[in-house]
C-alpha cells in the first residue's frame, strides 16, 4: 500500500482552506520551505523513498464515494467538491534535494498556485515522517504503542471531574505511519467513548465514523500580508475574509501566526463576538488562556460562551492540568498530535512546511515559542515585527 493511500489522507484544515483560496485569491503564488527542527537527523539516505512516494501521490484522484463524503460536509461549497473532483498533485511543484548547506538535511521546496500547492503540505510531512521512521527504527512496536495509549486513556477516561475532558487527533504529519494511525483511532474511540470527538484526518474520519476536526492555519493568515492591502490591516482581513468565505462556520481563530500581542490588538469586539473560539499553537497555555478570558470578557462576551482550542505539543498530563485550571471558566477542546499517533519509543521527528512567499513577496510565522517562528528573509522579518510593533521573543535568535 503506498504510503498516502487517498487524497483524503490529510487534515480538513487544508481542504477548508483551499475551498476559500478557490473563491477568494485563486490566481495566488506562494512557496512552502521544509524544515527539520529535530537535531543530528541524517534524511539524505531516505531521498530516493520520500521522491517515489511523491511520485505515488501525484497518480492519486479523488474518488465518487470521496467527493460524496466531502458534499456531505455542510460548509463544502458544490463547485469546490467539483473542482477536487478534477484536482490532482503535480510533481513540477516540488523540489527536492540533499541540502548543500546542512549536513544530512534535505531541501524541499514547492512553489506554484496556492490552489494547486496547498493540499501538498500534510502528506510530505506524513511521507517524510514513515520514511523516516521505519527506515530507522523498523515496523512499529504494536504492543508498546498500545500498552503506552491505553495507560493514557485510562487516566483520562478515570480521573474524577474530567467526563466534560475531550480530545481530537491532530497526528496526521508526524505520524509514526499511515497503518499505526489507522489502527490506533478506533482504540481511542472505545477507550475514551464521549471524551474522543474525532480527528483532523478526513480519510479516517470517512472510515471509522469519526468527526473531522479542523479550520485554518497559518499559511491562511500569513499569504494575507503579501495579498493586500496594507500590511498592518493583513490579519484583520484574513479573519474577515474567512468570515465571508463561511459566514459563521468554521469560527476558530489562530492567534499565533503574529504573535499574541498583534492578535489581541486585532482581535476586537466585532471578530470575539462573530468567531466561536481561538486556537493557541504557540507560547504558554496557562498564560495563553488567562489573557484570552480577559481579553472576550474586556470585549463584553462570556468566556464561558466561547471555545479555547489548545493543540501545541500536547500530552495527556498536560490536557488534564489545563482542563483542570480553566474549567467552568470557558468551553475548552484538545487538539493532540504527535503524543499520540507517533508515541511507540522512538523519538518523532520535529518537521514543518510552512510558506514563505505570496505573489514574490515574503512572508512569515512570528510564533509566540522561540524556534518556531519561520522566514527566509530576516529583512522582512524586522519589518514586519516593526508595522506590528511586536517584540523579538525571549531567547529567539
Amino acid at each position: 500500500m503506498p504510503i498516502i493511500p487517498s487524497l483524503l489522507d490529510t487534515d480538513l484544515y487544508k481542504f477548508t482552506m483551499m475551498q476559500a483560496v478557490l473563491h477568494q485569491h485563486p490566481g495566488a503564488q506562494v512557496e512552502y520551505l521544509f524544515r527539520c527542527r529535530s537535531t543530528g537527523v541524517d534524511l539524505v539516505p531516505y531521498l530516493g523513498q520520500i521522491s517515489d512516494a511523491i511520485d505515488e501521490l501525484c497518480t492519486l484522484r479523488m474518488q465518487p464515494d470521496e467527493l460524496d463524503y466531502l458534499r456531505g460536509l455542510r460548509f463544502m461549497k458544490p463547485d469546490f467538491v467539483d473542482f477536487l473532483g478534477l484536482f490532482h498533485f503535480d510533481r513540477k511543484y516540488v523540489q527536492l534535494r540533499a541540502n548543500p548547506d546542512e549536513n544530512g538535511g534535505i531541501e524541499l521546496r514547492l512553489k506554484g498556485p496556492w490552489l494547486h500547492t496547498i493540499l501538498f503540505e500534510v502528506p510530505l510531512l506524513a511521507i517524510i515522517s514513515e520514511v523516516y521512521m521505519h527506515g530507522t527504527y523498523g515496523p512499529p512496536d504494536r504492543e508498546e504503542g498500545l500498552r503506552r495509549m491505553r495507560a493514557k486513556t485510562a487516566r483520562l477516561r478515570e480521573a474524577v471531574g474530567y467526563e466534560d475532558c475531550v480530545i481530537t487527533d491532530f497526528g496526521t504529519r508526524r505520524r509514526y505511519s499511515h497503518a499505526w494511525q489507522g489502527e490506533l483511532l478506533p482504540h481511542l474511540r472505545a477507550e475514551l467513548g464521549a471524551q474522543f470527538v474525532g480527528t483532523s484526518n478526513v480519510h479516517f474520519a470517512r472510515m471509522h465514523g469519526l468527526v473531522p476536526q479542523g479550520t485554518m492555519a497559518h499559511e491562511w493568515v500569513q499569504a494575507h500580508q503579501a495579498l493586500g492591502p496594507r500590511l498592518r490591516d493583513s490579519q484583520v482581513v484574513a479573519f474577515e475574509t474567512w468570515a465571508r468565505e463561511y459566514r459563521g462556520d468554521l469560527g476558530i481563530a489562530l492567534t499565533d501566526t503574529i504573535g499574541l500581542e498583534a492578535f489581541l490588538r486585532d482581535f476586537d469586539m466585532y471578530f470575539c463576538k462573530l468567531f466561536d473560539g481561538v486556537r493557541h499553537d504557540s507560547g504558554d497555555p496557562f498564560e495563553w488562556a488567562e489573557r484570552m478570558i480577559a481579553h472576550l470578557q474586556a470585549n463584553r462576551v462570556d468566556p464561558r460562551t466561547k471555545t479555547l482550542v489548545f493543540s501545541d505539543g500536547l500530552d495527556i498530563e498536560r490536557v488534564m492540568a489545563l482542563y483542570q485550571h480553566f474549567k467552568g471558566r470557558c468551553r475548552m477542546s484538545f487538539g493532540v498530535g504527535t503524543n499520540l499517533t507517533n508515541d511507540l519509543g522512538p523519538k518523532p521527528l520535529q518537521i514543518v512546511l510552512k510558506m514563505v512567499r505570496c505573489n514574490g513577496q515574503p512572508v512569515a510565522k512570528l510564533s509566540d515559542t522561540p524556534g518556531k517562528t519561520m522566514v527566509d528573509d530576516e529583512g522582512y522579518l524586522a519589518y514586519l515585527r516593526q508595522v506590528f510593533q511586536t517584540p523579538e521573543p525571549a531567547g529567539q535568535g
